[in-house]
C-alpha cells in the first residue's frame, strides 16, 4: 500500500513542485533517505496506532523519519521529555532512549504531516505540498476496515479528526510541549488508554518499553 501510495503522489503536480523545492534547499532534516521511516518501519496493514505530529525537529542530528523520536543518543527535546513523563506517570514505564523505532515496528505509525524542514527554522517548509501527501496518507488510512487509534495532541493534529471514520478511536489531548503540555497533555494517560482498547479489539498491546 505505501509503495504504491507513494509512487502514485510523487507523479502528481504538486509532488514535483515540492521536490523542486526541497533540491533548492540547503540542511534539510532529516536526511533523503530517512524521509520515509515512518513508512518503512511501519506496513499498512500492520498499524494498530497513529500518532500525529507537525513537523521534524529542526536541529543537526535529531530529526530521523518518525514523530517525536530522535537518534539514538541524541538528547531529548522538550516535547520528547514531556511525553516520557507521562509515560511513566501513565505506565510506570521508564524510556531511555529517544529513538522510537520499537514503537514503529509494533504498529505505531509515527508520521508527521510535515516531512521535512530547514535547519533552525521551525515550520519551513509548511505549505510546500507535504500536506497533500500526508491527508492522502491520512484519508488511506482512514478508509481501512480494520480500526485502529489515532491519537491527535495539539490543535494543528486536531484539524484532522474530521478526515477520520468513525469507526476508529480519536484520543486528543493538549501537545506535549513546555508551552500547552500542562494544558490537559499531562495525566491524559494516552498509553493505557491504548492498550486498553487494543486488548479489547483482540490486539496484542504496545510494549512501550521497547
Amino acid at each position: 500500500m505505501w509503495k504504491t501510495l507513494i509512487e502514485t503522489e510523487s507523479q502528481k503536480p504538486y509532488y514535483k513542485a515540492l521536490q523542486d523545492f526541497l533540491e533548492s534547499c540547503d540542511h534539510v532534516y532529516p536526511p533523503e533517505n530517512e524521509r520515509f521511516k515512518a513508512f518503512e518501519l511501519t506496513p499498512y496493514d500492520d498499524v494498530k496506532v497513529v500518532i500525529l505530529g507537525q513537523d521534524p525537529y529542526h536541529q543537526l542530528g535529531q530529526a530521523m523519519g518518525l514523530s517525536f523520536s530522535v537518534y539514538e543518543g541524541t538528547p531529548h527535546p522538550k516535547s520528547l521529555i514531556n511525553i516520557f513523563k507521562e509515560l511513566s506517570d501513565d505506565l510506570g514505564v521508564y524510556k531511555l532512549t529517544g529513538d522510537l523505532s520499537g514503537w514503529a515496528k509494533q504498529g505505531v505509525f509515527l508520521l508527521n504531516t510535515i516531512l521535512t524542514v530547514e535547519d533552525s527554522n521551525p515550520l519551513s517548509h509548511q505549505n510546500k505540498g507535504w500536506e497533500i501527501f500526508t491527508d492522502k496518507v491520512i484519508e488511506v488510512l482512514s478508509a481501512r476496515e480494520k480500526p485502529m487509534i489515532f491519537v491527535l495532541w495539539g490543535k494543528e493534529a486536531q484539524k484532522k479528526k474530521a478526515m477520520i471514520q468513525s469507526h476508529h478511536l480519536v484520543l486528543e489531548s493538549s501537545h506535549p510541549s513546555p508551552l500547552s503540555s500542562y494544558r490537559g497533555f499531562f495525566g491524559s494517560k494516552p498509553f493505557s488508554t491504548i492498550n486498553a482498547q487494543l486488548q479489547y479489539w483482540g490486539e496484542t498491546p504496545i510494549d512501550w518499553s521497547l
